[in-house]
């Protein structure tokens, strides 16, 4: 699935790469080519799931600039999930939100649990156009959290609020708000965390999964574990208002020496409620440390652009990237909005060579063909629940990554994102696209073929009909004998290839009289064949 061979190359830069190979010398220069639906359709694939004409429409006439400034724009809290499961023994009236409700026994919230999850994919299907959701999803398998080792509900949907909040906000803030977050102080021990015996779980990840990264330039040691571990000693959680609280009492109040990777800074033990700001001095000694910003932005680069990060693309992206981000505070918008600006994001070789996670794939399905959802609860959010689990079947379980390390295609050398697609998974994308698009639908979501084509620019026309789809459903280009066998042996169904007035008066008969069955059953068909073959075809996998 990688088309980044040597041979895409040109002929002058194969020459130069025959001593030394760079996939690309691009690097975060402002962008200045031109700006046309190539482009605009590569960034907003990568910053929505998936896209829709619609979407395509709202951004045509926007500047590059004006198209990443409204994509970095953040979203409202969204309303909390509710009860779609039934009787809750806790008083939760159907159709009421579970959210501030008292904690149910093991099957209320496992029901709980899967309305979170639903409900989720919900947020994911209605997003705006806005890269939001797209963050949250990245900070999850950042800052990960499982609901299977939380075992409670609302301390899930919390901890997704907050990743929500600071989404594109302030990345030091967010650390802060992540590390005293109830959902985050159960998962990695920090409530049980004293000065009788410190618990080294989340201080562990702190630096080696969630700030500096174990990269090679990465030099933190155990005995800054254990300064960490004691500075955060103290945290617990109250479960009424499921808020965290400094509790003194617990608390070490001696002094906490780092090593000489973070410049053998020092943190004054302190006593009373001042303890609780140890954790101020902590974090401003992580982040004077330049890898911390190289580590998020290698992660994000890998999230959005391309898994392999080679020398070039160290020099030229991630390091000048990683300034920008340091000397901005740790702004997330600011650091956002130099990549989707860079030449090296609209570089060729960076389209088009990412495979679709299962979220992007189940949820950016339905949105591109704008997929209508029940307008009942109940049933709306049994289809979310069915988008969830297949997504979970297909390697991704929202709320429950695999491990404290997030999702493998993420992170696991070599292979990363190659990782979503085997002799499982393959399979199970192609049986959700070929249902969707099948005359019975599936779980009560269907793809409507012809309203799809409807929203495109010239939909009688089946040269342009056809381009305009692959426009939208495809990131690379295909041959010109698939674009032939697409238009000839699917549009036309077998005419002559100078026959193109079969399809365009077929077309034409049916939006005259829309209500005759026989005219729309006739084109139906037809864009029905077109779009499934084109979902099953491995390019679709790409984004």
């Amino acid at each position: 699935m990688d088309r980044r061979q040597f041979l895409t190359l040109s002929p002058d830069r194969r020459a130069r790469t025959s001593t030394a190979f760079a996939r690309t010398d691009t690097g975060i220069a402002p962008y200045t080519g031109s700006w046309g639906t190539l482009q605009l359709i590569h960034l907003l694939k990568r910053t929505l799931f998936g896209v829709s004409p619609a979407n395509i429409h709202t951004f045509r006439n926007l500047s590059m600039q004006q198209a990443v400034d409204l994509l970095l724009t953040p979203q409202a809290a969204p309303t909390p999930p509710v009860n779609n499961y039934g009787v809750d023994d806790t008083g939760v009236a159907p159709g009421a939100t579970w959210v501030k409700a008292p904690r149910g026994d093991a099957m209320l919230e496992r029901k709980r649990i899967s309305s979170y999850k639903a409900w989720w994919i919900g947020q994911m299907i209605n997003q705006p156009a806005s890269i939001h959701e797209k963050m949250v999803l990245f900070w999850h398998n950042h800052f990960v959290t499982e609901t299977a080792m939380i075992h409670d509900s609302r301390y899930s949907y919390q901890y997704n609020l907050t990743l929500r909040q600071y989404a594109l906000g302030n990345f030091k803030d967010l650390t802060k708000a992540v590390t005293l977050d109830p959902g985050m102080l159960v998962y990695l021990n920090g409530d049980r965390n004293s000065k009788e015996a410190a618990d080294e779980n989340y201080a562990r990840e702190l630096h080696e999964l969630f700030t500096v990264g174990k990269g090679p330039d990465s030099h933190y040691t155990e005995e800054d574990v254990r300064a960490t571990a004691r500075v955060l000693t103290g945290f617990r959680i109250n479960d009424s208002t499921i808020t965290s609280y400094f509790d003194s009492t617990k608390h070490d109040i001696t002094n906490k020496a780092f090593s000489g990777f973070y410049a053998n800074k020092v943190i004054s033990g302190k006593t009373g409620a001042e303890g609780a700001s140890e954790l101020d001095d902590l974090l401003g000694i992580i982040f004077l440390q330049p890898e911390a910003a190289k580590f998020i932005c290698r992660k994000l680069y890998r999230f959005f652009v391309y898994y392999d990060i080679d020398a070039a693309t160290e020099k030229n992206v991630i390091v000048p990237l990683a300034t920008i981000f340091r000397e901005s505070g740790y702004d997330i918008h600011t650091m956002l909005n130099a990549l989707f600006t860079s030449e090296h994001f609209y570089d060729q070789l960076n389209m088009a060579c990412l495979i679709k996670s299962p979220a992007d794939f189940c949820v950016g399905l339905c949105r591109e063909y704008s997929v209508r959802f029940p307008t009942d609860e109940t049933a709306r959010y049994k289809a979310w629940n069915f988008l969830q689990a297949r997504a979970a079947a297909m390697l991704q379980n929202l709320g429950d990554p695999p491990l404290v390390a997030g999702w493998d295609a993420y992170y696991q050398e070599p292979a990363f994102h190659e990782l979503w697609i085997n002799t499982d998974t393959l399979p199970k994308r192609n049986q959700l696209s070929d249902g969707l698009i099948s005359s019975a639908g599936t779980n009560g979501l269907q793809i409507d073929p012809i309203f799809f084509a409807e929203q495109l620019s010239d939909p009688a026309n089946p040269v342009t009909l056809v381009n305009d789809s692959l426009d939208i459903l495809y990131r690379v280009g295909v041959s010109d004998n698939l674009k032939a066998f697409l238009k000839n042996t699917i549009l036309l169904s077998g005419q002559s290839p100078n026959s193109d007035y079969y399809w365009t008066s077929a077309w034409k008969a049916y939006k005259a009289a829309p209500g005759d069955a026989a005219k729309k059953q006739d084109i139906y068909i037809r864009l029905q064949a077109l779009y499934k073959y084109i979902m099953d075809l491995s390019e679709y996998q790409l984004s």
